[in-house]
């Protein structure tokens, strides 16, 4: 990286100096200069080591012999003051402008850790013998006065984003300056950043601009081209097509130019084809796409090939044909996470590698024996492919210490091959179908190895309890691996252990004692999934080596009370046990930087301590499916960073208590308990991240709350099987996260709880937990797990609810399934229903809902699952593939519906026949759904034989009694049957003379 270039020289030049300096002096030594002495012994009063820095600078000790200091050895006047050391932490406060005293430093390096937002102090500029300037931990503006150090050649001002330059201008001045590192300062008010650049680039050696918020630059200046500039780190910045002209342009003669992280699109530019000299390049994690471009045969020195993290794709041999000039100078090669495909090339006429890193591509096919023949490779990464068969001879590989294989389809056996990689410290194997046992003369040929990781293979190991391994390994992956049924022996030899898993293994004995002292050390343990029984003593709580620990014990036979563990846990997973008792042990012993709680599915009881607020870290807190009772303790309402709360199928009674603290939180899962009260009004106000809410199977009452329209990321609203009554709000369509289309929201619901350590060198794992709910889907609960962000989901069903459905859910186009089922709704359906085009499952039974099903419902063409049972419908069931295949329970109960898939195929009436509104409950309804019957049927008859008798006397009565009514009745009869007997006889005559002509 140019930075790290850049800084390393800064050393080697100031050594140099000084050497130079020390030489010349002559060999007679001048004590320091009391005023300057003073004023070194300020800065240490104000500053702090932890580890002692300042142990040297004693006032009795002449200040030249001080650690970090140099002086003239002939005027006695400080030269350098060096407070950058990596082992050391320096912070403080001081009066800076004690620096200013130093009149004739010329190497100053102020790297100090916090300095509690101070700024560069303007008097620096008088120091006109500096020659190099380090400057870290200062905030503010740079200032201008720094243009007056003529004399400088080196200029760091890293400054971990608290520096502000508006402009650039002052550079110019510096004529001398050869390195320029001006990382993490925000320029991006320095409009003129390019220009001032411009004009002190054909001086520089080594520029970086990382990480500053570079403006756009629309209109290219002049360029100043450079025969000097060698290093060029433009990375993590947004740079636009000018500023990549510009960079080919300023040097043909660049040799490291890094522009990763600069959001490059479309093809790598063309433009950088005019760097012939190029060593290093770097375009890691842009969005470039094609494959690698001819103009690289024009660049013959190549030696590191940065592409990681694009889009690149096409045959990856065709691209390696335009390395064809660099194929015996390059040594690093790294396309990691791109779309390459086709087989796994040829390397072996890259005669010079040491890296080559291909994972995360398409490539397929089997190994070619040729990388066997690459004697300098130490590093070789090919996971995340689809490669497959058998591992080649590995035998012309003596320097390879890293090889990672992980996550293709490869099979056989290891032994013949692995054993001769003799230099290996990382192994990485997991996710393929290798079958193979391994044995003591395989591991014995591998002193060397500190990582291993041979999980979710078919591996059995075949190890003799006494065995001791010739290496010491940190991490351990050895999941689904054949280990048991007892623990392997020879892990108690393995004291620099770090991460253990040896879950899924088939262990079925109980936790031996030296595992658990063995724990001391490690920052991950994982024993899930095995059939560990018997009860767990209590973890050493002191004399721990690491700063955090994460335990999974999850998926076991282990009983009795929960033991204490150490108070720097940060991860414990004790689910699916047989753990009962109280939680008062883990409030004792746990500490602040707990993340991550999961004791799901146990058989732990009474009221849970009200002991959390100490739990600053907590994210996941998982206490589902055990015995626990009373209220829920109020203290986790003060969790803050808290994102997932499962709290379900438990017997916890009295009210929701207060999270409106919580404003992180993304899940909350209280169902299938007794609370009771209200819903509180500050879920919708108060939390704003809330995807999944689910308080289904409580006692809850009151009106749904019109504050939960805020929650516009919320994709499940379970609240059915409580006492809601009232109206369904008509502001639902302001759930945003259930207004679009499903493709724009994630697939699961997941959070990270920890980073805590490294799986292979520069990819940190991350623990995620990927969140559940138990959802009824067609009719049925089912859990969803890693695709329950699809589930777009509202259910009110088996509560009080009145009034119509508000036309506003049409506008929720994104949902999947709607039950409204078992309330009291009355009304028409909707015509807007028919609008969810995503709809899976609806469910709108045992309402009082009248009226026809809408045309609309013809349009839903993913429905799957329909429930319009038990309500006053009529009319005809519109016609469409989904409809009528659906099964006729899905309409009964409705005695004016008529039309397939019912066997009624006709209706009576108009079938828009209202009931009265005030008809009592839908449940009152079907307890006396049989004497309602009755009740019809018999005014029915009653009506039928009044309209006859009123109707036949009414008319016949009249005929026979008045004479003049009867004549003119008949009188009419005779006049309409002359009519149309003329009507009929000229339209027969008519047709015939036209066929006749």
């Amino acid at each position: 990286m140019p930075s790290a270039i850049l800084r390393g020289r800064f050393c080697l030049f100031a050594l140099l100096g000084i050497l130079c300096i020390s030489l010349g002096a002559g060999s007679s030594h001048v004590k320091c200069i009391d005023r300057e002495k003073q004023a070194l012994l300020k800065i240490i009063q104000g500053l702090t080591s932890t580890q002692n820095y300042y142990s040297s600078w004693e006032s009795e000790v002449d200040c030249c012999r001080w650690k970090g200091i140099s002086c003239n050895n002939r005027t006695g006047n400080v030269i350098t003051l060096n407070l950058y050391y990596d082992n050391y932490s320096l912070e403080g406060n001081i009066d800076l402008s004690v620096l200013c005293e130093l009149q004739y430093l010329e190497y100053l390096d102020f790297s100090v850790k916090n300095l509690e937002g101070q700024r560069i102090p303007k008097c620096i500029g008088s120091l006109g013998h500096l020659t190099h300037l380090i400057l870290d931990g200062f905030a503010g503006s740079i200032p201008s006065e720094l243009q007056n150090l003529s004399s400088l050649q080196t200029l760091d001002l890293y400054s971990n984003n608290n520096l502000i330059a508006k402009d650039l201008q002052w550079l110019s001045h510096l004529s001398s300056l050869r390195y320029l590192d001006l990382e993490l300062i925000d320029l991006s008010q320095a409009v003129d950043w390019l220009q001032s650049i411009n004009k002190i680039v054909p001086h520089l050696v080594n520029l970086s601009l990382r990480i500053c918020q570079l403006p756009k630059i629309n209109i290219l200046p002049r360029i100043n081209s450079s025969t000097t500039l060698e290093a060029l780190d433009l990375s993590f910045n947004n740079l636009t097509s000018s500023t990549i002209s510009w960079v080919s342009n300023v040097s043909r003669n660049l040799i490291d130019l890094d522009l990763s992280n600069t959001w490059l699109q479309g093809h790598i530019p063309e433009a950088l084809g005019n760097m012939i000299s190029l060593e290093t390049l770097n375009l890691y994690q842009n969005q470039l796409e094609g494959g690698i471009p001819k103009f690289f045969q024009n660049i013959c020195g190549l030696k590191d090939l940065t592409l990681n993290s694009n889009q690149l794709s096409g045959d990856l041999y065709e691209s390696l044909q335009q390395l064809s000039c660099s194929e015996n100078t390059i040594t690093t090669l790294d396309l990691n996470f791109n779309s390459f495909n086709g087989s796994l090339p040829d390397f072996e006429r890259f005669s010079s590698l040491e890296s080559l890193i291909l994972g995360n591509n398409n490539l397929t096919g089997s190994f070619p024996k040729s990388y066997g023949n690459l004697p300098h490779l130490s590093y070789l990464d090919l996971r995340s492919n689809e490669l497959s068969g058998s591992l080649p001879d590995f035998i012309g590989l003596p320097s390879l210490t890293q090889l990672d294989l992980s996550n293709n389809q490869l099979n056989g056996t290891i032994s013949s091959t692995i054993g001769q990689l003799t230099s290996l410290t990382y192994l990485f194997l997991h996710s393929n179908s290798f079958n193979s046992v391994i044995t003591e003369a395989l591991l014995s040929k591998l002193p060397n190895l500190s990582r291993l990781d041979v999980s979710d293979n078919l591996f059995s190991f075949n190890l003799s309890s006494e065995w001791i391994p010739p290496f010491q390994l940190e991490e351990i992956f050895m999941s689904s691996c054949i280990l048991g049924p007892n623990f392997p022996k020879w892990l108690k030899n393995q004291t620099a252990l770090i991460v253990l898993d040896i879950s899924n293994c088939g262990i079925s004995e109980s936790i031996p004692k030296w595992l658990w002292d063995l724990s001391l050390g490690l920052t991950y343990l994982n024993l899930s999934h095995n059939k560990i029984h018997g009860k767990l003593p209590n973890l050493p709580l002191r004399n721990v080596k690491q700063d955090f620990q994460q335990f999974d014990l999850s998926s076991n036979y282990l009983s009795g009370p929960i033991p204490k563990f150490p108070p720097n846990t940060s991860l414990l997973n004790l689910s699916k046990n047989k753990f009962s008792g109280s939680l008062y042990s883990l409030c004792t012993t746990l500490g602040p930087k707990l993340s991550f709680l999961d004791l799901s599915n146990n058989l732990l009881s009474r009221t849970p301590p009200d002991c959390w607020k100490g739990f600053k870290e907590l994210r996941v807190m998982i206490l589902e499916n055990n015995n626990f009772s009373g209220h829920i303790p109020t203290s986790i309402g003060s969790l803050q960073q808290i994102k997932t709360l499962h709290l379900s199928n438990n017997t916890f009674s009295g009210e929701i208590p207060t999270l409106k603290d919580c404003d992180e939180l993304e899940f909350i899962d209280l169902g299938d308990n007794q609370l009771a009260g209200e819903i509180p009004a500050w879920i919708g106000l108060n939390l704003p991240n809330l995807i999944v809410l689910r308080l289904r199977s409580n006692k809850l009452y009151g009106s749904i709350p019109i504050t939960l329209c805020n929650l516009s990321a919320l994709q499940l609203l379970d609240l059915s099987q409580n006492n809601i009554s009232g109206k369904i709000p008509d502001c639902l369509n302001n759930l945003t996260a259930l207004s679009h289309d499903m493709k724009i929201f994630r697939v699961n619901i997941s959070h990270p709880y920890f980073y805590n350590f490294y799986y292979v060198i520069k990819d940190p794992i991350g623990g995620y937990f990927v969140d559940n709910a138990v959802v009824t889907w067609k009719g049925e609960e089912i859990e969803y797990g890693k695709t329950l962000g699809l589930v777009k989901s509202i259910d009110f069903s088996g509560n009080n609810l009145t009034g119509k459905i508000p036309p506003s859910l049409a506008s929720l186009v994104g949902l999947i399934s709607l039950n409204l089922s078992r309330n009291n709704l009355m009304g028409s359906i909707p015509n807007g229903i028919g609008q969810l085009k995503m709809l899976e499952s609806l469910d709108l039974s045992k309402n009082v809902l009248f009226g026809g099903i809408p045309e609309s419902f013809s349009n839903l063409n993913f429905l799957s699952h329909l429930n319009l049972s038990f309500n006053k419908l009529s009319g005809n069931i519109p016609k469409s593939t989904q409809l009528q295949s659906m099964d006729a329970s899905a309409f009964i109960g409705n005695n004016g519906l008529c039309g397939p898939p019912l066997t009624k195929e006709y209706c009576t009436g108009n079938g828009n026949n209202s009931p009265n509104p005030s008809i009592t409950s839908s449940s009152q309804m079907n307890d006396n759904e049989g004497e309602e019957s009755g009740l019809i049927s018999f005014g029915f008859y009653v009506s039928l034989a009044v309209g006859f008798i009123v109707g036949f006397w009414g008319v016949c009565g009249s005929l026979i009694l008045i004479s003049p009514w009867r004549y003119a009745y008949f009188q009419l009869f005779d006049n309409i049957k002359d009519w149309m007997y003329v009507k009929v006889i000229v339209f027969v005559t008519r047709l015939k003379r036209r066929i006749q002509s």
